[in-house]
């Protein structure tokens, strides 16, 4: 029985992954560490303090602490999506849909507060979500399941009367991790990551999503 929704931000909200590929570029460049697009992805959906961490044990760096440089990225971030965010494909139709649904919303991201916020501000999001969880409170970010589990506690409902939508692979890892229907709504469908095979849906965009949970809610009241 659905009782929940809970969704990740970055890749799946507002499209934010070129904006987090432009600032690791830009500030890992600046010790000596040269990335592109391809390396980008292999940290894709961790904690930037992660994805900080992750690099550094490869290409460790004299000058400036991992938590300043993680900073830095994520203002160059938050710059950007003041600059340049919008809305993915369906995000407004799929949340005016569920606002009449009287399901309750949440948001599990990787990002820091201040990036979510940013994120909320830009879309005019501001009082969609009934629970805001970020996995930068938590000892371990996605592909752990904390943050997910975080979130449908402070909903009040089990994890297994959760659904959550995801873009990445760490992402749906948690959300299956926790126990819940996982949607998953990759950047690069069909081209995607075939291990997303563990998500209970895969769509091309959250227009499909829609479409699909309309559906879905309105043969569960049937029942």
């Amino acid at each position: 029985m659905l009782q929940a929704i809970i969704f990740d931000m970055d890749g799946l909200l507002i499209d934010s992954e070129p904006f987090w590929q432009q600032a690791e570029i830009e500030v890992f460049a600046e010790v000596g560490l040269h990335l592109n697009s391809d390396l980008c992805h292999q940290t894709m959906g961790l904690r930037i303090d992660e994805v900080v961490n992750y690099w550094y044990q490869r290409h460790p760096w004299q000058g400036i602490s991992q938590a300043d440089l993680a900073q830095k990225i994520v203002q160059r971030v938050v710059e950007l999506i003041e600059t340049k965010g919008v809305a993915r494909e369906g995000v407004y139709p799929l949340l005016d849909y569920l606002s009449s649904t009287n399901l309750p919303l949440a948001l599990a991201s990787s990002s820091d507060l201040i990036l979510i916020k940013a994120v909320l501000n830009c879309l005019h999001l501001e009082d969609t979500f009934t629970v805001i969880a970020s996995a930068t409170t938590e000892a371990y970010g996605k592909p752990h399941p904390a943050v997910y589990l975080t979130t449908a506690e402070k909903l009040g409902v089990t994890p297994t009367h959760c659904l959550a939508i995801e873009d990445s692979l760490n992402g749906v890892l948690a959300a299956k991790a926790a126990r819940m229907a996982c949607f998953a709504v990759p950047e690069s469908y069909p081209e995607h990551n075939p291990k997303l095979i563990i998500a209970d849906e895969i769509f091309p965009s959250l227009v499909e999503v829609k479409t699909e949970l309309a559906a879905w809610l309105e043969e569960s009241h049937k029942v």
